[in-house]
């Protein structure tokens, strides 16, 4: 689970280089390696040389991105798979960050037809800082949008880690997916009881962590659906400020299906 889906890259980025180097007897551009191993971003590409280098599979000069020499470290990766990747990606999580959690009021998924996110955006997470508890759970990302979490020390722009599951206790941290409105949002989570002529009934509260923003109640508990409880936080205070817009930028059919498909 920690390391297979960077195996499974390295296995296609060590066999382009060898099928490229065998075609054209020299080394690909970072251009030529992203196209062949279907990497968008230049800096993904670079990040993957650096991991394969610091693995012992590569060498280069970092001066001419056309000086790659394959080392018999990858070939015998390429072997014996992913038992060689041992003293890093053992202590590493990378998480495919899966898209944007409104922290301030609810919000619609927007129509749209483009994918805004990065399908190779990931985060990379000691396995040493997350609970003990939690490291062999399922977890997820997503990065916070809005500020109604700030005095719970999560900020616009930071990522936060989930533990996917589908229940969740008095003040935990949730992602929760509102069902009749079709809207996300990121709240401490409250199922309380309240008295209304005469009757007890349950309702949920969602509670912000801004004194300046009221909690949401949400009368039908069957409409609040958890999708995960926060378990970590990392933090980007240098993370470039976004203009909000009236909804969150990921797209409809990458966000909505993620939440209702209880990714």
């Amino acid at each position: 689970m920690v390391y297979q889906k960077s195996s499974e890259r390295f296995r296609q980025v060590l066999e382009f280089l060898i099928r490229y180097d065998q075609e054209n007897r020299h080394s690909p551009s970072y251009e030529e390696i992203g196209e062949g191993v279907n990497l968008k971003a230049k800096s993904h590409v670079s990040k993957l040389l650096d991991e394969l280098e610091n693995q012992g599979m590569i060498a280069r000069d970092k001066n001419n991105p056309r000086s790659i020499r394959i080392l018999d470290e990858a070939f015998f990766f390429l072997a014996h798979g992913a038992s060689r990747i041992v003293r890093k990606l053992e202590d590493i999580l990378i998480l495919p960050i899966q898209g944007r959690i409104v922290a301030s009021e609810p919000i619609p998924i927007p129509e749209s037809s483009g994918a805004l996110y990065d399908p190779d955006s990931a985060v990379e997470v000691l396995l040493s800082s997350l609970p003990a508890n939690e490291r062999n759970k399922e977890l997820f990302a997503l990065e916070v949008e809005g500020d109604s979490m700030v005095d719970a020390m999560v900020n616009d722009g930071d990522i936060v880690i989930f533990h996917k599951t589908e229940t969740a206790e008095n003040r935990d941290m949730v992602a929760v997916w509102l069902e009749d409105k079709h809207e996300t949002t990121l709240k401490y989570y409250y199922r309380e009881t309240v008295k209304e002529n005469g009757k007890e009934r349950e309702r949920v509260r969602l509670q912000p962590a801004n004194p300046t923003m009221l909690p949401i109640y949400i009368n039908n508990p069957e409409q609040v659906r958890i999708m995960g409880k926060v378990v970590m936080v990392i933090r980007r205070p240098n993370a470039p400020k976004k203009q909000h817009r009236p909804a969150p930028v990921s797209s409809r059919s990458q966000q909505m299906s993620f939440f209702q498909a209880g990714n």
